[in-house]
């Protein structure tokens, strides 16, 4: 599985939005420049975030968008949700309703993937935006097994002897 363009970018304006100060009010062009996002998109993008409750915006002379909640009660499931609707592993993910997949009518694994769609889910939504804009030291590691509760990160590799 891997993110559409505009749930990655999406993940990464929310993150720069979380790295200011609390209510501060940001603009399109603003995130647009911080992030390199181009501007038409990010545009998009806070629309869309704003539409799913992510972000509040107000309009006029000093208005701009703000986070609609703490970065810590913002997952990265409710990110990629605002943009690619629910997560679903297939086509066939939690609905009963029949697909135009071939295999739909005699398909016995449909049943089961809703709860492997749930099982990512839940993965995602254990992921805090507030973690997400903690410092770029912990870009690229994993919680160590011993330290999963405890925030204390190690490389992925940790652990792994050639």
């Amino acid at each position: 599985m891997r993110l559409t363009h505009l749930a990655d970018y999406a993940v990464v304006i929310m993150t720069a939005a979380a790295r200011r100060r609390a209510g501060e009010r940001l603009s399109a062009a603003a995130l647009a420049a911080e992030t390199g996002v181009p501007l038409p998109t990010a545009q998009k993008l806070l629309g869309k975030l704003a539409n799913a409750g992510l972000l509040t915006s107000a309009r006029g002379a000093g208005g701009g968008v703000t986070l609609a909640r703490s970065p810590a009660r913002i997952s990265l499931a409710d990110m990629v949700e605002a943009i690619e609707g629910p997560i679903a592993m297939t086509q066939c993910s939690g609905s009963e309703e029949a697909s135009d997949c071939a295999l739909d009518a005699h398909c016995r694994v449909k049943p089961h993937m809703s709860v492997v769609s749930h099982a990512v889910r839940g993965a995602l939504a254990a992921v805090t935006l507030e973690q997400l804009a903690s410092t770029p030291a912990n870009a690229g590691v994993q919680p160590s097994v011993a330290a999963r509760n405890t925030h204390d990160w190690a490389p992925a590799f940790a652990g792994v002897q050639g």
